[in-house]
């Protein structure tokens, strides 16, 4: 289902202006689709916005938007202020109801691990996935049920039971989820190259790009 999301039409104005707008709360953006003759010129709200990237950063949006109607949209990018990390403009692309699309979910660790209940260590590799499904299909989330996951036992992107109507293409021997030995029962080097892992996966969330893709 659709999040209701309310923006404003806006004019395309300076530098100035966008910065006056964004000191008073809102934030640009433009809404693209094949179906609009030309993109829409719009403004959120900043808190409203921030909710949205802290809960569903993926999620199909109804934006609402007066005089122009309801349109289904995705975010699809997010330009941030390299310091502060504050949000400066958003773009949404228009979404077509009866064509699938990429994007990302998030991933939920569910169950107490067999492994850890033996004094191991829970390390997430992948916190979301990439997915493909019509835009109605999107789940808010998909879990991972990690229960029977004991030390030195991974669980993979092949092992998890997607919803029905979604897919992914990413690798089924992936690893999304492992059980590590205790810190002081690694050697030096075991430690080293988990510390490297999980450093790595972080890196990838924290680039992880937000893209819609119409299939062809």
């Amino acid at each position: 289902m659709a999040i209701p999301f309310q923006a404003e039409a806006r004019t395309i104005g300076t530098a100035g202006d966008l910065r006056k707008m964004r000191q008073r709360g809102s934030i640009p953006g433009v809404v693209y689709g094949t179906k609009l003759s030309t993109p829409l010129s719009v403004a959120v709200n900043e808190k409203e916005l921030a909710s949205l990237l802290r809960s569903h950063p993926h999620a199909l949006l109804e934006l609402d938007i007066p005089g122009s109607g309801k349109q289904p949209v995705m975010l699809t990018q997010v330009q941030r202020e390299p310091l502060s990390r504050a949000v400066l403009h958003v773009d949404f692309h228009q979404v077509n109801m009866n064509e699938a699309i990429k994007t990302a979910v998030r991933l939920d660790m569910v169950g107490d691990s067999a492994g850890v209940r033996e004094g191991g260590i829970l390390q997430a590799m992948l916190h979301e996935l990439e997915i493909h499904c019509l835009p109605d299909r999107i789940p808010e989330s998909i879990e991972v049920d990690v229960t029977a996951l004991g030390i030195g036992e991974n669980l993979l992107v092949g092992d998890v039971k997607l919803p029905q109507g979604v897919t992914t293409r990413v690798d089924p021997e992936q690893v999304i989820v492992t059980v590590l030995l205790p810190q002081k029962d690694l050697t030096e080097e075991e430690a080293a190259r988990a510390d490297e892992a999980a450093e790595a996966a972080a890196e990838r969330t924290h680039e992880a790009k937000m893209e819609v893709h119409t299939s062809e």
